[in-house]
């Protein structure tokens, strides 16, 4: 798309976030918070509780704490715009919105959005990207 905005985050750092959002969004509410078995006693039902100390949101949280705020407000513009907030042509002004908002609590920010991997996915499609280009590349690449 000739017209597309050039985005400071990376489409692989998008498409990433996308696969770290879906393992986390898939996460069910904590069914017994005092379990002091293992998990493999439990037919490995705690891995796929949303614990407070969950690794994957521990890793969204770094990976997106590590970016900087370019890419941050990227990130959210583009989350505002898959979930429908603006439009293609109204790009510039949901970035400016991003970075009048950008504070330090980006990573919590976008955890609190359901569905932010689809709103993601469905940002970087309005704009003429595709994680499936990423995969395409690294296939000719081998």
């Amino acid at each position: 798309m000739a017209d597309a905005p050039n985005l400071t985050v990376s489409l692989e750092k998008v498409c990433f976030l996308i696969q770290l959002a879906r393992e986390f969004d898939v996460k069910d509410a904590v069914s017994d918070p005092d379990s002091g078995s293992n998990a493999a006693d439990d037919a490995m039902v705690s891995v796929l509780e949303d614990h407070a100390s969950d690794p994957v949101r521990s890793e969204i949280v770094s990976f997106i704490r590590d970016m900087n705020e370019d890419e941050q407000e990227d990130l959210v513009a583009l989350a505002w715009l898959g979930r429908g907030d603006g439009d293609f042509n109204s790009w510039d002004e949901l970035r400016a919105e991003a970075a009048r908002a950008h504070n330090n609590r980006t990573a919590t920010y976008l955890l609190g959005i359901p569905l932010l991997a689809d709103y993601l996915e469905e940002a970087l499609s309005q704009l003429g990207y595709s994680c499936e280009d990423l995969d395409s590349d690294e296939t000719e690449a081998d």
